[in-house]
């Protein structure tokens, strides 16, 4: 493997520097770069105010909004550097989500993850929480000055015995508790050594010390404005044996909508946006005749 050939994925937890790596690196190896798109979801702010409210509402925004990037992979060209990976998408649903939603989340995931291409080479990032926490105050982004650091150790351990277990894609493990690859020449020197090393574009480097280690969201808050885990007034009436069953068969019916969709090269994303754009202007319409 070397960089013309190859997708090169950084992940890690917020605020540990992925996009900043993906940055430099898309400059080093002359790549396409693939960043993540977060800030569009509008569900993001809430989420961070109420995660028991609004966790479904963000991690399904992100799950769709991941797998439409996903798809468009394949007709980029290579080399090609992203900051984040298809499978982390998952990796924060278990961490946010429980019960009846983790389980309606694991069948849309599964479905669309049949069509996600794989890194050939992962570097994960890490970080201890002290740390972590230091970083996303400096940066100061206005929806994550309510960040808890103990969402942020769990992110940490969860991403810890995730990668301990992946073997996907070769993964190089990359400790920046200690280090400042901003900032410091030498620290970024060795990082860049060691990646060149990784995907064969130079010799392989020892660890060193510190190293070694928008519209669809509008339908989905008016759909659960009314009930912080899921069940609007109609629902009411419904026992939990039936509420879990009818979750079921709607998900299944969710996943087979995502594979005709793909089979059939329909973007399912754009066209429920325009969906929303024409009730918009109707409604609009008609407030004014």
């Amino acid at each position: 493997m070397n960089p013309p050939q190859s997708y090169i994925a950084v992940e890690g937890v917020i605020g540990v520097g992925k996009t900043t790596l993906a940055r430099l690196l898309q400059r080093e190896f002359n790549a396409q770069l693939v960043l993540e798109v977060f800030e569009e979801n509008p569900f993001l702010s809430d989420f961070y105010t109420d995660r028991a409210r609004y966790a479904f509402q963000t991690q399904i925004f992100f799950l769709l909004s991941r797998y439409h990037q996903q798809r468009q992979l394949a007709t980029i060209p290579r080399p090609l550097i992203s900051d984040y990976m298809f499978d982390k998408d998952r990796l924060f649903a278990q961490v946010n989500l429980d019960g009846d939603e983790l389980v309606t989340y694991y069948r849309v995931q599964e479905a669309l993850a049949e069509n996600s291409r794989l890194p050939d080479q992962v570097i994960f990032l890490k970080a201890d929480t002290d740390t972590l926490m230091r970083r996303i105050t400096a940066r100061d982004r206005p929806y994550e000055r309510n960040m808890e650091s103990g969402y942020i150790d769990s992110l940490r351990t969860a991403y810890d015995q995730f990668f301990a277990a992946y073997d996907a894609a070769p993964v190089l493990v990359i400790d920046t508790t200690e280090i400042d690859f901003v900032r410091n020449p030498d620290d970024y020197d060795s990082i860049l050594s060691r990646i060149r090393g990784a995907v064969g574009e130079g010799p392989r480097q020892p660890a060193l010390p510190g190293l070694d280690q928008g519209a669809m969201a509008a339908s989905v808050a008016a759909a659960s404005d009314g009930e912080a885990r899921g069940v609007g007034p109609a629902a009411q009436h419904l026992s939990v044996a039936q509420i879990t069953s009818i979750r079921a068969e709607l998900a299944d019916v969710l996943a087979h909508l995502f594979r005709l969709a793909t089979h059939a090269g329909v973007d399912l994303e754009a066209a429920f946006q325009e969906q929303i754009r024409r009730e918009r202007v109707l409604n609009v319409e008609g407030e004014s005749s």
